[in-house]
Protein backbone atom coordinates (compact mmCIF):
# COMPACT_ATOMS: atom_id res chain seq x y z
CA UNK A 1 0.00 0.00 0.00
CA UNK A 2 2.79 2.38 0.93
CA UNK A 3 4.67 1.61 -2.28
CA UNK A 4 1.50 2.21 -4.34
CA UNK A 5 0.95 5.60 -2.74
CA UNK A 6 4.57 6.53 -3.32
CA UNK A 7 4.34 5.51 -6.97
CA UNK A 8 1.08 7.44 -7.38
CA UNK A 9 2.72 10.55 -5.88
CA UNK A 10 5.82 10.44 -8.08
CA UNK A 11 4.14 9.38 -11.32
CA UNK A 12 0.91 11.38 -11.16
CA UNK A 13 0.53 13.93 -8.39
CA UNK A 14 3.97 15.54 -8.44
CA UNK A 15 4.11 16.06 -12.26
CA UNK A 16 0.60 17.53 -12.18
CA UNK A 17 1.54 19.94 -9.37
CA UNK A 18 4.72 20.98 -11.19
CA UNK A 19 2.78 21.70 -14.39
CA UNK A 20 0.14 23.64 -12.44
CA UNK A 21 2.86 25.65 -10.70
CA UNK A 22 4.61 26.52 -13.97
CA UNK A 23 1.38 27.48 -15.73
CA UNK A 24 0.20 29.46 -12.73
CA UNK A 25 3.50 31.32 -12.56
CA UNK A 26 3.30 32.21 -16.25
CA UNK A 27 -0.25 33.48 -15.85
CA UNK A 28 0.69 35.44 -12.75
CA UNK A 29 3.78 37.13 -14.17
CA UNK A 30 3.54 37.19 -17.97
CA UNK A 31 0.04 37.03 -19.42
CA UNK A 32 -3.49 36.22 -18.30
CA UNK A 33 -7.11 36.66 -19.25
CA UNK A 34 -9.83 38.45 -17.38
CA UNK A 35 -13.55 37.69 -17.52
CA UNK A 36 -15.74 40.79 -17.58
CA UNK A 37 -19.00 40.27 -15.63
CA UNK A 38 -20.32 43.86 -15.66
CA UNK A 39 -21.03 46.57 -18.20
CA UNK A 40 -18.90 49.35 -16.69
CA UNK A 41 -16.67 49.47 -19.79
CA UNK A 42 -19.42 49.39 -22.42
CA UNK A 43 -19.35 49.91 -25.33
CA UNK A 44 -15.62 49.09 -25.51
CA UNK A 45 -15.92 45.88 -23.46
CA UNK A 46 -19.21 44.01 -23.06
CA UNK A 47 -20.46 41.63 -20.39
CA UNK A 48 -19.30 38.16 -21.37
CA UNK A 49 -16.04 39.31 -22.98
CA UNK A 50 -12.83 37.59 -21.94
CA UNK A 51 -9.94 39.99 -22.43
CA UNK A 52 -6.25 39.23 -22.86
CA UNK A 53 -4.06 40.94 -20.25
CA UNK A 54 -0.40 41.66 -21.02
CA UNK A 55 1.18 41.56 -17.56
CA UNK A 56 4.58 42.53 -18.98
CA UNK A 57 3.30 45.76 -20.51
CA UNK A 58 4.81 47.84 -17.72
CA UNK A 59 6.97 45.61 -15.53
CA UNK A 60 7.98 42.10 -14.48
CA UNK A 61 6.61 40.81 -11.19
CA UNK A 62 7.53 37.96 -8.94
CA UNK A 63 4.81 35.30 -9.50
CA UNK A 64 1.76 35.48 -7.21
CA UNK A 65 2.86 38.79 -5.66
CA UNK A 66 2.87 42.52 -6.41
CA UNK A 67 6.66 42.72 -6.03
CA UNK A 68 8.29 44.24 -9.09
CA UNK A 69 11.53 42.65 -10.27
CA UNK A 70 11.98 45.14 -13.13
CA UNK A 71 10.09 48.13 -14.52
CA UNK A 72 10.30 49.59 -18.02
CA UNK A 73 7.16 51.63 -18.57
CA UNK A 74 4.19 53.27 -16.85
CA UNK A 75 0.51 53.29 -17.77
CA UNK A 76 -0.46 56.08 -20.16
CA UNK A 77 -3.67 58.08 -20.29
CA UNK A 78 -6.08 56.13 -22.46
CA UNK A 79 -4.70 52.67 -21.58
CA UNK A 80 -7.20 50.03 -20.50
CA UNK A 81 -5.72 48.32 -17.46
CA UNK A 82 -6.48 45.56 -14.98
CA UNK A 83 -5.88 46.44 -11.35
CA UNK A 84 -6.83 45.51 -7.80
CA UNK A 85 -9.51 47.82 -6.45
CA UNK A 86 -8.45 49.86 -3.41
CA UNK A 87 -12.06 49.49 -2.25
CA UNK A 88 -12.29 45.72 -1.86
CA UNK A 89 -9.28 44.16 -3.60
CA UNK A 90 -11.25 42.78 -6.54
CA UNK A 91 -9.74 42.83 -10.02
CA UNK A 92 -11.28 45.53 -12.19
CA UNK A 93 -10.89 46.65 -15.79
CA UNK A 94 -11.00 50.42 -16.39
CA UNK A 95 -9.44 53.12 -18.53
CA UNK A 96 -6.63 55.34 -17.26
CA UNK A 97 -7.95 58.91 -17.35
CA UNK A 98 -5.32 60.66 -15.24
CA UNK A 99 -1.62 59.95 -14.66
CA UNK A 100 0.64 61.43 -11.94
CA UNK A 101 0.64 65.22 -12.12
CA UNK A 102 -2.59 65.54 -14.14
CA UNK A 103 -5.33 67.82 -12.85
CA UNK A 104 -8.81 66.43 -13.50
CA UNK A 105 -12.31 67.73 -13.16
CA UNK A 106 -15.75 66.96 -14.51
CA UNK A 107 -18.55 69.43 -15.05
CA UNK A 108 -22.18 68.73 -15.85
CA UNK A 109 -23.23 70.77 -18.83
CA UNK A 110 -23.97 71.00 -22.53
CA UNK A 111 -21.75 69.43 -25.12
CA UNK A 112 -20.17 72.25 -27.17
CA UNK A 113 -21.78 72.54 -30.56
CA UNK A 114 -24.76 70.37 -29.69
CA UNK A 115 -27.98 72.04 -30.79
CA UNK A 116 -30.18 69.67 -28.77
CA UNK A 117 -29.04 71.02 -25.41
CA UNK A 118 -27.58 67.67 -24.39
CA UNK A 119 -26.32 67.63 -20.79
CA UNK A 120 -23.44 65.29 -19.93
CA UNK A 121 -20.56 65.06 -17.49
CA UNK A 122 -17.72 66.73 -19.41
CA UNK A 123 -14.17 65.71 -18.51
CA UNK A 124 -11.38 68.28 -18.31
CA UNK A 125 -7.72 67.23 -18.17
CA UNK A 126 -5.19 69.92 -17.24
CA UNK A 127 -7.76 72.57 -18.06
CA UNK A 128 -8.46 71.18 -21.54
CA UNK A 129 -12.05 70.07 -22.10
CA UNK A 130 -12.53 66.72 -23.78
CA UNK A 131 -14.15 66.78 -27.20
CA UNK A 132 -17.43 64.92 -27.59
CA UNK A 133 -18.78 63.82 -30.96
CA UNK A 134 -22.19 62.21 -30.80
CA UNK A 135 -22.30 58.88 -32.61
CA UNK A 136 -24.98 58.57 -35.25
CA UNK A 137 -27.87 56.29 -34.25
CA UNK A 138 -27.40 54.23 -37.42
CA UNK A 139 -23.96 53.09 -36.23
CA UNK A 140 -24.84 52.36 -32.59
CA UNK A 141 -25.64 48.73 -33.38
CA UNK A 142 -22.03 47.92 -34.17
CA UNK A 143 -21.17 48.21 -30.47
CA UNK A 144 -23.44 45.35 -29.45
CA UNK A 145 -25.17 47.29 -26.66
CA UNK A 146 -28.73 46.25 -25.86
CA UNK A 147 -31.36 48.71 -24.68
CA UNK A 148 -29.51 51.44 -26.56
CA UNK A 149 -32.54 53.71 -26.17
CA UNK A 150 -31.51 54.58 -22.61
CA UNK A 151 -27.96 55.49 -23.60
CA UNK A 152 -26.30 58.34 -25.45
CA UNK A 153 -23.28 57.37 -27.54
CA UNK A 154 -20.30 59.69 -27.87
CA UNK A 155 -16.72 59.53 -29.01
CA UNK A 156 -14.56 61.22 -26.41
CA UNK A 157 -11.11 62.59 -27.18
CA UNK A 158 -8.63 64.51 -25.08
CA UNK A 159 -5.48 66.04 -26.50
CA UNK A 160 -2.78 63.38 -27.05
CA UNK A 161 -5.12 60.59 -25.90
CA UNK A 162 -6.76 57.95 -28.09
CA UNK A 163 -10.34 58.68 -29.16
CA UNK A 164 -12.74 56.08 -27.82
CA UNK A 165 -16.51 55.59 -27.51
CA UNK A 166 -18.33 56.19 -24.23
CA UNK A 167 -21.88 55.74 -22.99
CA UNK A 168 -23.96 58.26 -21.07
CA UNK A 169 -27.07 57.13 -19.16
CA UNK A 170 -29.03 60.34 -18.39
CA UNK A 171 -31.54 58.56 -16.12
CA UNK A 172 -28.84 57.03 -13.92
CA UNK A 173 -27.66 58.71 -10.72
CA UNK A 174 -23.93 59.31 -11.06
CA UNK A 175 -21.04 61.60 -10.13
CA UNK A 176 -21.00 64.12 -12.97
CA UNK A 177 -19.29 66.95 -11.08
CA UNK A 178 -15.99 66.66 -9.24
CA UNK A 179 -12.62 68.33 -8.82
CA UNK A 180 -10.38 69.81 -9.70
CA UNK A 181 -8.11 67.13 -8.23
CA UNK A 182 -4.44 66.54 -8.95
CA UNK A 183 -3.23 62.96 -9.32
CA UNK A 184 -0.43 62.31 -6.78
CA UNK A 185 2.91 60.77 -7.67
CA UNK A 186 2.70 57.00 -8.02
CA UNK A 187 -1.09 56.97 -8.42
CA UNK A 188 -3.65 56.91 -11.26
CA UNK A 189 -7.25 57.94 -11.84
CA UNK A 190 -9.50 55.33 -13.47
CA UNK A 191 -12.90 55.62 -15.11
CA UNK A 192 -15.19 53.28 -17.00
CA UNK A 193 -16.29 54.06 -20.55
CA UNK A 194 -19.87 53.51 -19.39
CA UNK A 195 -19.60 56.74 -17.43
CA UNK A 196 -22.82 56.72 -15.44
CA UNK A 197 -22.76 53.00 -14.56
CA UNK A 198 -19.16 52.56 -13.48
CA UNK A 199 -17.77 52.22 -9.96
CA UNK A 200 -14.37 53.84 -10.41
CA UNK A 201 -11.95 56.45 -9.04
CA UNK A 202 -14.80 58.92 -8.62
CA UNK A 203 -15.91 56.67 -5.76
CA UNK A 204 -12.87 54.76 -4.44
CA UNK A 205 -10.16 57.32 -5.21
CA UNK A 206 -6.74 56.96 -6.79
CA UNK A 207 -5.15 53.63 -7.68
CA UNK A 208 -1.56 52.97 -6.67
CA UNK A 209 0.92 52.02 -9.37
CA UNK A 210 1.71 48.70 -7.68
CA UNK A 211 -1.97 47.69 -7.83
CA UNK A 212 -1.95 47.78 -11.65
CA UNK A 213 -1.20 44.26 -12.89
CA UNK A 214 -1.28 44.70 -16.67
CA UNK A 215 -2.78 46.18 -19.79
CA UNK A 216 -5.89 44.74 -21.48
CA UNK A 217 -5.10 44.67 -25.18
CA UNK A 218 -7.76 42.56 -26.91
CA UNK A 219 -10.91 40.51 -26.58
CA UNK A 220 -10.03 36.82 -26.80
CA UNK A 221 -13.53 35.32 -26.86
CA UNK A 222 -16.99 36.63 -26.10
CA UNK A 223 -20.30 35.03 -25.18
CA UNK A 224 -23.76 36.55 -25.05
CA UNK A 225 -25.01 35.86 -21.54
CA UNK A 226 -28.53 37.03 -22.38
CA UNK A 227 -28.82 34.74 -25.40
CA UNK A 228 -28.08 31.21 -24.19
CA UNK A 229 -24.36 31.96 -23.86
CA UNK A 230 -23.94 31.88 -27.63
CA UNK A 231 -20.52 33.01 -28.91
CA UNK A 232 -20.22 36.52 -30.35
CA UNK A 233 -17.69 35.54 -33.00
CA UNK A 234 -17.54 39.08 -34.41
CA UNK A 235 -15.79 40.14 -31.17
CA UNK A 236 -13.18 37.38 -31.14
CA UNK A 237 -9.64 38.86 -31.15
CA UNK A 238 -10.90 42.45 -31.37
CA UNK A 239 -8.19 44.93 -30.41
CA UNK A 240 -9.10 47.23 -27.51
CA UNK A 241 -8.61 50.95 -28.09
Amino acid sequence: MKESLKKFWFEWVRPFLLIALVLGSLRSALADWNDVPTGSMKPTILEGDRVFVNKMAYDLRFPFTLWRLAEWDDPKAGDIVVFFSPHDGKRLVKRVVGVPGDTLEMRFGRVPGDTNGMQVGRLLVNGVAAKYDQIDETTEGEYGVRDSGRYLFFKESVENVVTHPILIAPDQLSVRNFGPVTVPEGKYFMMGDNRDESFDSRYFGFVERRQIVGRAISVVVSVDRDNWWLPRTDRFFDKLL
